[in-house]
């Protein structure tokens, strides 16, 4: 099951950077950087939703648990990849990646690591794809 879910999170992963360019290349300059970084967080969070609720069925968690545990890889993968490779990659500085984090700013990368969270046990009880629905 794991490994089934870190193939799913490959594919957010090019999803997310996608994601990215297009709200470089179109939402910001047609909306602003504020709104196109709200923007560009509804959408991911929606297409994160959208590929577990597809992808649930094949991922197949046994328990509530299990499916937490799928939202629990994703975000811990995404914050690494975010942290690794936004410092050793594309060179940003640790207070700039750490900036996309303080809700108080404004900042709403929160609500995509929150959906991708929830979302494996959101589609796993829309589903009835577990088999207890229980810890």
């Amino acid at each position: 099951m794991l490994l089934r879910s870190l193939a799913v999170w490959l594919g957010l992963l090019v999803v997310a950077l996608l994601n990215g360019a297009m709200r470089v290349l179109w939402l910001t300059p047609a909306i602003g950087d504020r709104a196109a970084h709200v923007a560009s967080a509804i959408i991911l969070s929606l297409v994160v939703f959208a590929v577990t609720w597809v992808a649930i069925r094949w991922l197949h968690p046994h328990t509530a648990n299990e499916a937490l545990l799928i939202g629990d890889e994703w975000v811990l993968l995404t914050i690494a990849f975010e942290f690794l490779a936004g410092y050793y990659l594309f060179g940003n500085s640790w207070d700039a990646l750490l900036k996309q984090y303080n809700v108080a700013e404004g900042e709403t990368w929160e609500l995509v690591l929150v959906t991708m969270l929830i979302a494996p046990l959101a589609a796993a009880y829309g589903h009835r794809a577990t088999r207890h629905l229980k810890g």
